[in-house]
């Protein structure tokens, strides 16, 4: 553990001397990192001037494994020594198995199709263009009766990506804003007012009358950049009800909930987030391949997934032999461990330690499983996240009154001890970031 009489914001010499030649060499896209990390073991990473830290951000809930787990590191090293790529004029076996895997896990139908990509980004980037190719079937669009370009609803607080695509689903002004305009007929209604979306339905028309139809709905069912925040099963049951009668699909990103994170291996799996709803489309990336570049998306039946032709889409990257393999050994580890059921055994009993704990600078907690957010009493997470690091343990300010948690799956019921140890010494009286 890092020693708890450390100055906050101290660094050590090597980490100093590497963030300098950071800043001189990087492009300054995410501010200055913390610290410069070298090595890993399980839940927890060292950095280059050896101080070991508990980490409960696991790379953005990427790292389902943590660090250096056994069984990924000799299938991605097998891997690597047979083939680490192929272009996309060929496939592998391990590319083909993870598809069918996938689409198992998913409980998708008989004639579901995956596609591969790089990122979460990429993932819903595909979604998007799948959805727009399925308005173009949709009646309310046909040029020769009047029909208008179809439309994709998101919601307020969503976070989909930052490529261009998927940052015109995004809500946030601050990163939107910049790069306006953006892809058109792509609207927002409030986060959990299903009136909201009611009205945005109801909007429809031909001729001079009203907008396109709606071709789809896409969203998280919780809501991770903006604070961690489930949507709620009754309002996700409406939304799919508003979908069916409207011939809209929903589309539900998975890309932070996913891959076992929230205790099942899908967010839409819960009955207590989802209201028991299927999707039309599921993305997915972050924890997929265990902290090897992997994103991508389940189109749910045959009828949706034959809208992608040869040439509608594509990446020289998708598919990846060497991040197949990493995604099935992380897949098999998570089953074999039993994984998903400890992240719900030690997501209650974070949620509970940190209650228990009794620091006045904690509202509640909210989350399922493995992703979780403190709400803090008062504005000052980036402060907390600093405090939390110096004494040892990664979390993230996800928003200005509110941290994130989400180790790896792998986390021990000592692990979680440990972090609600630290987490409970934070000082109720930090300043306001």
């Amino acid at each position: 553990m890092a020693d708890e009489s450390q100055t906050t914001e101290t660094l050590g010499p090597e980490d100093s001397k590497w963030l300098g030649e950071y800043s001189r060499v990087h492009m300054n896209v995410f501010g200055t990192p913390l610290r410069v990390m070298d090595h890993g073991q399980g839940a927890r990473i060292w950095d280059v001037d050896g101080n070991e830290y508990l980490d409960f951000l696991a790379g953005i809930a990427v790292n389902s494994l943590g660090y250096a787990h056994p069984a990924w590191v000799q299938a991605v090293s097998a891997q690597a020594a047979k083939v680490a790529h192929t272009s996309n004029y060929f496939a592998t076996e391990p590319q083909i198995e993870l598809a069918a895997r996938l689409v198992k896990l998913a409980g998708a139908p008989e004639g579901s199709h995956v596609y591969f990509g790089n990122s979460g980004a990429e993932g819903n980037e595909a979604a998007l263009k799948l959805a727009k190719l399925y308005g173009r079937t949709l009646p309310g669009a046909a040029p020769e009766i009047g029909g208008k370009p179809a439309r994709i609803i998101a919601l307020t607080h969503g976070f989909h990506g930052r490529t261009l695509g998927a940052l015109s689903a995004t809500w946030k002004p601050a990163i939107r804003t910049p790069f306006e305009p953006l892809v058109p007929n792509i609207e927002f209604v409030e986060a959990g007012d299903p009136m909201a979306l009611y009205e945005a339905f109801g909007q429809t028309g031909l001729g001079r009358y009203g907008k396109g139809p709606v071709a789809a709905v896409i969203m998280e069912l919780i809501q991770g950049e903006a604070g961690v925040r489930p949507l709620g099963a009754d309002y996700v049951a409406k939304v799919r009800a508003m979908c069916d009668a409207n011939d809209a699909l929903l589309i539900i990103d998975e890309v932070q909930t996913g891959i076992g994170r929230t205790g099942a291996w899908f967010a839409f799996q819960r009955e207590d987030l989802s209201g028991g709803i299927t999707p039309d489309i599921v993305t997915f990336a972050k924890g997929v391949a265990g902290g090897f570049p992997m994103g991508g998306m389940i189109a749910f039946g045959e009828k949706l997934s034959a809208l992608f032709s040869p040439g509608t889409h594509g990446s020289t990257f998708a598919g990846n032999p060497l991040a197949a393999s990493a995604a099935l050994a992380t897949l098999d580890v998570i089953e074999r461990e039993d994984l998903i059921a400890n992240a719900e055994a030690r997501g209650e009993q974070l949620r509970q330690g940190i209650m228990a704990s009794d620091n006045p600078l904690f509202e509640y907690v909210r989350g399922r499983g493995l992703l979780n957010a403190i709400q803090l009493t008062h504005p000052c997470a980036h402060a907390a996240m600093n405090w939390a690091l110096e004494h040892g343990l990664i979390v993230n300010a996800v928003a200005p009154d509110a941290l994130r948690l989400a180790p790896p799956l792998i986390v021990s019921e000592q692990d979680v001890d440990e972090a609600v140890a630290i987490l409970a010494g934070i000082p109720n009286d930090l300043p306001n970031d």
